[in-house]
């Protein structure tokens, strides 16, 4: 896996919490996972096509999905919520698509041509994520509401 192709993702999500979130953001220690991975528990995932295939995961437990969205949300003069509801799926979405907006940006600048698919939501306990053929990257990062994983699995297309 090219490090050009991960470190937009990386930065990106650093950015994005950042400033959405208007708290620090420490990035923890990098590491790759070949086989099938256990899901936090909220995980918001986009597809990638074109030049590099594979996807990306923003990967985080239901109670910091929940304190995130509602991070976000007050950040908008909107109410928090208590539950993870459809307002909250929709949050984390949108939070998945400026993470993965910027990338993109970011390595289409760089010369990279590919499209996203529109990221899908899955909520719920003991799921796991496979990479067939494809290592992935985990980039930890925490935020005061919580740890977030951004799980990129990539590769050129041959």
């Amino acid at each position: 896996m090219r490090v050009e192709y991960i470190n937009p993702f990386v930065e990106a999500a650093y950015n994005i919490l950042k400033e959405v979130l208007n708290v620090e953001v420490n990035r923890g220690e990098l590491y790759l996972k070949s086989t099938s991975m256990p899901v936090l528990g909220v995980a918001a995932i986009i597809g990638l096509a074109g030049d590099v295939e594979g996807r990306v995961l923003i990967d985080m437990d239901k109670p910091t999905a929940i304190k995130i969205a509602s991070a976000m949300l007050e950040g908008m003069d909107m109410e928090p919520i208590t539950e993870l509801n459809d307002l909250g799926k929709a949050t984390v979405t949108e939070l998945a698509n400026m993470i993965t907006g910027q990338a993109v940006t970011k390595l289409h600048n760089l010369g990279f041509k590919f499209d996203l698919t529109p990221p899908a939501i899955f909520t719920g306990d003991n799921m796991e994520v496979s990479n067939a053929d494809v290592e992935a990257l985990i980039v930890p990062m925490e935020v005061p509401q919580g740890k977030i994983e951004i799980n990129v699995a990539v590769r050129e297309r041959t």
